[in-house]
């Protein structure tokens, strides 16, 4: 990084959210940008989780940018290899490499209220920025839960998220903790090769069907030469999603029935009636995300596969000892064990007005103006904000939502013009947080009575937007000047009071 560098806007993070932002910062004209990256290409979780059996539950054609539509999806839920390669396409075609500084892990931003900027510390240098726009993304740092005796195992310990690909497992005693999103994934893709797979599962999980199958060469053809096509396909598949959300926010009780095609899809591969009651949920379907696999029950049902009822409470050397007191005996521990979501570790490197850390803003609970600004932090934004998560579609519908609050933000700091930032009010903040709070009492992820990811650790869904992408899309759609308080330098600020005091 060039000594005293100086930038109009500078994004954090190059997942969907920060190659979005760059790209949506291009069309709005602006060109005096950089994208700081800690690690050394883009991709963000989808360069981090590289496991075997890696990929969406969300299909292709609606998990990719409106603007950059991709006809050659090969199948309708794409693997973490093809997402992956998709963003390095999205960077190349709009021309965001100039922009990019990788290895630049960000230590710290404070904002400076005299110059009326943010500082920024990189592992690299540091430089200075107007605007501030973080796209860190929650699902970017690991978590391990704190194990009693875990560093005294002798073996192989990683997460799911940092998959040591050097490490074979062939014949190993291999612990799998966790029954997420990552483990069901995992589970079939690792069970035909280890000698012993042993689960560890505090919750099981609700697991439906996933319809996935090859996109045929015609198919593909089609959205190449009628591009409407794709778009047609993607708007079918929002719709549906659409029409669901209902039932999530609304009206839990009618997802009964999907509860009962669920135990169905159980049933067709867990035949012994021992391991079909360990692995049924006691909670209300969609309460947690619901999964989507046809080999994670097949794979649980091998002879080479062990099912523990309960959490991982405690390691002696090589011996896994689960809550329920039952043992066993591994040469590798893989942590399917999600990330910080509601304690973001980017939090407490972000220093606001009044000298406090967003972390300490934040201690009582995640809340930011419609997903994206926090009070007594200017000219600072961030990309999936607290509850701008889904349960049931696309995060890359409200990633475009808070991208066209982002260019309405930046133009209004260009209509005030000179120096001036924009801090959303306290009591902005508290009413919108007030109103997402309120809708979510109804909600599957309050009612359906289990402990998610969702919740922060005073039970609060901060994660989980309530309600539709077309009403969150309707929110933010323009910035609302009497949300915010415009500050400006307080030179500035006695130079235009003067004249008015001189005619009085």
């Amino acid at each position: 990084m060039a000594e005293h560098e100086h930038v109009k806007v500078a994004v954090v993070g190059s997942g969907f959210g920060g190659l979005g932002a760059a790209v949506r910062l291009r069309r709005e004209g602006i060109t005096d940008f950089v994208v700081l990256e800690r690690a050394g290409s883009v991709g963000g979780t989808w360069r981090d989780n590289s496991y075997p059996g890696c990929a969406c539950d969300v299909p292709s054609h609606l998990y990719s940018f409106s603007f950059a539509p991709h006809p050659d999806w090969p199948r309708t839920f794409s693997g973490q290899p093809h997402i992956r390669a998709y963003l390095e396409r999205v960077t190349d075609t709009f021309g965001l490499r100039p922009h990019l500084r990788f290895d630049s892990e960000v230590k710290r931003m404070t904002w400076d209220a005299e110059e009326f900027r943010w500082e920024i510390e990189t592992v690299r240098g540091t430089l200075t920025a107007d605007v501030v726009v973080s796209a860190t993304g929650p699902l970017s740092d690991p978590k391990i839960p704190d194990i009693p005796g875990l560093d005294t195992f002798p073996g192989k310990v990683f997460h799911s998220a940092r998959w040591d690909h050097d490490y074979d497992l062939t014949g190993k005693r291999v612990a799998m903790i966790g029954t997420g999103a990552s483990a069901i994934q995992i589970v079939p893709s690792i069970q035909p090769k280890v000698g012993r797979l042993t689960l560890f599962q505090r919750t099981p999980a609700w697991v439906m069907p996933r319809v996935d199958r090859e996109i045929s060469g015609v198919e593909r053809a089609l959205h190449r030469a009628l591009p409407v096509t794709a778009k047609l396909r993607r708007g079918v598949l929002w719709g549906i999603r659409e029409l669901q959300v209902q039932a999530f926010t609304k009206h839990p009780g009618e997802l009964g029935f999907v509860e009962q095609l669920a135990k169905r899809n159980m049933a067709r591969a867990i035949k012994d009636p021992a391991l079909r009651a360990k692995l049924t949920p006691d909670y209300r379907i969609g309460c947690k995300r619901i999964l989507l696999s046809n080999s994670y029950y097949p794979a649980l049902a091998r002879p080479n596969v062990d099912v523990v009822a309960a959490g991982l409470s405690e390691v002696r050397g090589s011996t896994l000892v689960a809550a329920d007191g039952s043992e066993a005996e591994v040469d590798a521990i893989v942590f399917g064990t999600g990330f910080h979501v509601t304690d973001m570790p980017i939090a407490e490197r972000v220093v606001g007005a009044d000298g406090r850390t967003l972390a300490e803003t934040w201690k009582g609970g995640m809340e930011a103006l419609r997903g994206a600004s926090a009070a007594g932090f200017p000219n600072w934004m961030t990309i999936i904000g607290p509850n701008t998560g889904l349960g049931n579609s696309s995060m890359i519908l409200m990633i475009e939502s808070q991208l066209n609050y982002m260019a309405d933000y930046l133009r209004q700091l260009r209509v005030l013009g000179g120096k001036v930032a924009l801090d959303a009010r306290p009591a902005a903040v508290a009413a919108w947080n007030e109103r997402v709070q309120r809708r979510m009492e109804r909600t599957v992820w309050n009612t359906g009575g289990c402990t998610s990811w969702y919740l922060d650790p005073s039970g609060r869904n901060t994660t989980v937007w309530p309600g539709t992408t077309a009403e969150f899309r309707r929110a933010t759609r323009q910035v609302d000047l009497a949300e915010y308080t415009v500050l400006r330098p307080s030179a500035e600020r006695s130079a235009t009071a003067a004249p008015a005091q001189v005619g009085a």
